[in-house]
């Protein structure tokens, strides 16, 4: 069960539109390696993970980057509010703007629209555990791009803090692919069991 409380996890308070950054950060609502993948990627990982610890690390996780979701989202409006069509046109936002006009739209920065094929789900503790500490560390490149392009120091407030949230939940899923490896029946586990040698 989820209780959404109505205010962002961190502040985003952006004053100056700005349509050609919208035109990249939409990568890390809607990209390979953005909020939207990730959560829903935690949120689906967790149903066959077999030990309740480790499922709990993933739902708080997942539901955490549906809160990121709606943080880049709120970036994006609010870089895009009020769009004049010359402002459109400079921004090289044509075909985005005929498609979804200022809407908020998951997609990559390329305009390849999101699918679920960006994201894994394999049902097995030790793939899907290092699956998600690479989602990370993808994310968190993406998000170093975003401060190498970006000029606006309100952009790169939030941008900052959303990096950093990266990096502890990649710290938080090593942790967790430790705890598995404890765990696990030792005839399971592919990295000590003999079956596997080649």
């Amino acid at each position: 069960m989820f209780v959404y409380e109505k205010k962002l996890q961190y502040p985003v308070r952006i004053k100056n539109p700005n349509p050609k950054l919208a035109k990249f950060i939409v990568s890390q609502f809607g990209g390979p390696d953005g909020e939207l993948a990730a959560s829903i990627r935690y949120l689906s990982q967790r149903f066959s993970m077999p030990y309740p610890e480790l499922a709990g690390i993933l739902t708080d996780i997942g539901t955490e980057e549906l809160g990121h979701l709606e943080m880049v989202g709120t970036i994006l409006y609010q870089l895009t509010r009020n769009m004049t069509p010359e402002q459109v046109k400079a921004a090289g936002l044509e075909p985005y703007f005929v498609d979804h006009t200022a809407g908020v739209y998951p997609q990559f920065a390329s305009g390849t629209p999101w699918t679920a094929a960006t994201i894994a789900v394999k049902g097995d503790v030790i793939t899907d555990l290092t699956e998600d500490m690479g989602a990370e560390q993808k994310a968190r490149t993406t998000y170093d791009n975003i401060l190498r392009l970006s000029d606006d120091p309100d952009v790169n407030d939030v941008i900052k803090f959303l990096r950093e949230r990266e990096i502890v939940h990649y710290q938080r899923f090593g942790e967790a692919l430790g705890i598995a490896t404890e765990k696990m029946n030792q005839k399971n586990f592919y990295a000590v069991n003999p079956a596997f040698d080649r």
